[in-house]
């Protein structure tokens, strides 16, 4: 089966925190950081589970499951970037 555009996009933004998070250890901040990876790694395996969902309904469900942890991914971002764990660079 080939992979959205949406998948590929989510998949390739889990890859960018993952390498954000190991940069967030190394400054020794684990709480923010671990919260950043579950939400942010969590929009592409709800994506990927909506591609094979049982109904519209459940698709939908899935999808708006992602929309939350994008939202929430954004807050953490943006709660990083005030705090001075990343720089604009990142933040932008």
């Amino acid at each position: 089966m080939n992979k959205s555009i949406i998948y590929v996009k989510c998949e390739n933004f889990s890859v960018l925190i993952i390498e954000i998070y190991k940069l967030l250890i190394d400054k020794k901040e684990f709480v923010m950081s671990k919260q950043l990876l579950k939400s942010s790694t969590s929009i592409g395996a709800n994506v990927a589970e909506s591609r094979f969902a049982q109904s519209k309904k459940d698709f939908i469900s899935k999808m708006h499951i992602t929309l939350k942890e994008a939202n929430e991914s954004e807050y953490w971002i943006k709660l990083l970037w005030k705090g001075e764990y990343i720089d604009e660079g990142i933040y932008y």
